[in-house]
C-alpha cells in the first residue's frame, strides 16, 4: 500500500490512499499495520496554523517555530512511524548496531513532498536518523509527485 499524506493535493497516480490529516494517517497505518505500507509521502503543512507559520516565517525569513502552528504536521507523522515501528518490534531497541545490519527491516519507504524547505529538512532528517541507527541507507528524500489542487 501507498500513502499520500497531504491536506490539499491529490496524487494523479490513482494506487496512492490518500490521507487529509495527522489522525487519518495515523488510523491508517495502525488500521493496516505499518509493515503493510510500501511507501510513504509526506507534506509539512496540513493545515492552516501550519500555512500561516509557513508564509508568515519559513518563506520570508527561513524560520519554522512549531509553537506556532496548533495541528499536526507531517513531522509528527514522521515521528508517529518511529515510534510506531518499536511498538512493533521492541527488540530493535536492544540490537546492536552490527546485528541490526545483518537484519532487514519491515519499514516503508518515506519519501517527502512538501513545499516548505524546513519542514522537510525535519522530516527527512528524522527518518534518515531512524534509519541510520537501524544501520539501514538514508533514503528519505524530497521528490515531486504530479497532482492535482
Amino acid at each position: 500500500m501507498k500513502i499520500y499524506l497531504d491536506d490539499v493535493r491529490t496524487p494523479k497516480d490513482k494506487d496512492w490512499m490518500v490521507v487529509r490529516n495527522y489522525h487519518e494517517f495515523v488510523n491508517l497505518v495502525q488500521k493496516i499495520g505499518i509493515k503493510n505500507v510500501s511507501i510513504i509521502s509526506l507534506d509539512h503543512d496540513l493545515g492552516d496554523s501550519a500555512m500561516n507559520e509557513y508564509h508568515t516565517n519559513v518563506s520570508p525569513n527561513f524560520k519554522l517555530d512549531y509553537n506556532n502552528i496548533s495541528e499536526k504536521t507531517g513531522y509528527d507523522a514522521a515521528k508517529f512511524l518511529v515510534d510506531e515501528f518499536y511498538l512493533q518490534y521492541p527488540e530493535r531497541l536492544e540490537m546492536n548496531y552490527f546485528d541490526k545490519k545483518k537484519e532487514p527491516i519491515m519499514f516503508p519507504i518515506v519519501l517527502v513532498h512538501s513545499a516548505n524547505p524546513i519542514g522537510s529538512a525535519n522530516m527527512m532528517g528524522y527518518i534518515n536518523n531512524f534509519l541510520m541507527n537501524e544501520a539501514k541507507p538514508q533514503t528519505c528524500v524530497r521528490h515531486t509527485i504530479p497532482h492535482t489542487v
